[in-house]
């Protein structure tokens, strides 16, 4: 209260606080009647949010840590300026969909039963079970996850809308399709309004979206998409948004333009661990558009007004991509996590330490950095508060409200747990470390049980 008032941000609180099955009328005529009295106040709007999820980019693929010397990434290293980069964040998963899960609950993936990126596949699962089966070489057998975010969670977007949010999605969802889509998650526009989990076909033009289809002749679909993600923001500057650009870039399939292409192959160094031109010109797209998206938001003068974060679901692709490569580049990885070990699919660093950036100006310290651990289940918790919600009373979070030590304060978390009940012996020959399995990390350790590894079956 101030002077007898709700605090603006109080207000909020309220608001998210209520039952939203019961109440969405109520809500939006308290946010309407709160909207009126904040213009004669002159109280400001919540920040608005842009949260910039890349697919599949490694914690080395960004020019952010300087482990690469390939990757061009300008437009990132122009946003760091603007906020906090991260040491020691971590995705809740090794893969995609449990972690993109993460980020809209709060909740582990392993909580959630969500622990595989099988959302595209037409059965539909909405409890975990044990499995009863496993192939002859394999020591264990892998649990049934779910196959879909069920619409009663209370997730992210739907706890903006109730405090008056607009909300846009863009890009790639992989947590279930109709009626598991982001429309069904409080989303007021999804673009391309896909389950899938990559571009359909290519990067580049002709893609294969009936629903969207190119412009021009080889358009590539992160410029496409990034130029809908700022006709979204153009269109709600005036109100508070909630943009989820959550990329394709850069998982499989590999390939990009050709001209970036042929741009990094003169830079390739055979010695070195990353040395795909296919991959660095995909890199490179990926940067041109947060560059879109910085650019849209310095132009309406919303720069001092959004909140942005950039993270990635897992570990870089560190793997021969097979003919998945046009170009030639199919048996040398698309990419190296070095110094860390491993990558997607794994419980090795190169699995689950991502690339993080923070920016509220203003508020996150400029050009600075933190090594705060840092998880994805937080972002739930964290992004409200930056917004002045809280969380229903009676949920019960993995994630941990961070947005103090964003800021510049004293992290709520001093270890973070990763729970990945699935494997594959024939392919843990080639992607290391994929093996049913838990971590913890506390401090500078990391303590790794991966489930039946030994000859006879134990842990």
């Amino acid at each position: 209260m101030r002077d007898g008032k709700i605090a603006p941000h109080g207000f909020y609180r309220i608001l998210v606080s209520i039952a939203p099955s019961s109440t969405h009328l109520i809500m939006k005529l308290l946010f309407l009647l709160f909207s009126l009295t904040s213009l004669a106040h002159g109280a400001d709007r919540p920040p608005n949010i842009v949260f910039i999820l890349a697919d599949d980019l490694g914690w080395a693929d960004t020019t952010l840590y300087g482990k690469t010397s390939l990757y061009r990434t300008p437009n990132l290293e122009r946003l760091a300026k603007r906020g906090m980069t991260y040491t020691r964040a971590y995705s809740a998963s090794p893969l995609c969909s449990p972690t993109r899960a993460s980020i809209l609950t709060g909740l582990s993936p392993a909580r959630l039963g969500l622990t595989s990126p099988n959302c595209h596949l037409p059965e539909v699962v909405l409890k975990a079970s044990a499995g009863t089966s496993a192939a002859p070489d394999e020591k264990s057998t892998n649990i049934v996850p779910v196959t879909r975010l069920a619409t009663d969670y209370f997730t992210l977007p739907k706890a903006l809308k109730a405090a008056g949010y607009v909300n846009g999605h863009f890009g790639k969802w992989h947590l279930g399709p109709e009626p598991y889509s982001p429309l069904q998650h409080n989303f007021d526009v999804d673009l391309p309004h896909t389950p899938g989990p990559g571009p359909a076909g290519s990067f580049v033009a002709p893609w294969k979206y009936p629903n969207f289809p190119p412009k021009s002749p080889e358009e590539h679909i992160e410029d496409r998409m990034s130029q809908e993600a700022s006709a979204f923001i153009e269109k709600n500057k005036a109100v508070p948004f909630f943009l989820n650009y959550w990329m394709f870039s850069v998982h499989a399939p590999f390939d990009a333009k050709k001209s970036l292409i042929e741009d990094y192959r003169k830079n390739i160094d055979p010695e070195q661990a990353q040395r795909s031109p296919t991959y660095a010109a995909m890199v490179h797209s990926m940067d041109d558009a947060v560059g879109t998206l910085l650019d849209t938001l310095d132009r309406l003068n919303l720069t001092e007004k959004t909140i942005i974060v950039f993270y990635s679901d897992n570990g870089g692709y560190a793997y021969p991509p097979g003919k998945t490569d046009p170009e030639g580049y199919s048996d040398i990885p698309a990419t190296s996590n070095r110094p860390l070990r491993s990558g997607k699919a794994s419980l090795y660093e190169g699995g689950t330490r991502e690339p993080f950036i923070f920016a509220w100006p203003g508020k996150a310290k400029a050009a600075a950095t933190s090594d705060i651990l840092f998880q994805s289940v937080d972002f739930y918790p964290t992004l409200l508060s930056c917004v002045g919600l809280k969380p229903h009373a009676d949920l019960k979070l993995d994630g941990l409200d961070q947005s103090q030590a964003l800021l510049g304060g004293d992290s709520a978390r001093d270890r973070i747990f990763c729970h990945f009940p699935h494997g594959d012996a024939k392919q843990a020959s080639v992607m290391d470390g994929f093996y049913a399995g838990t971590y913890v990390r506390k401090g500078d350790w990391k303590l790794i049980r991966f489930y039946a590894r030994n000859d006879d079956g134990s842990d």
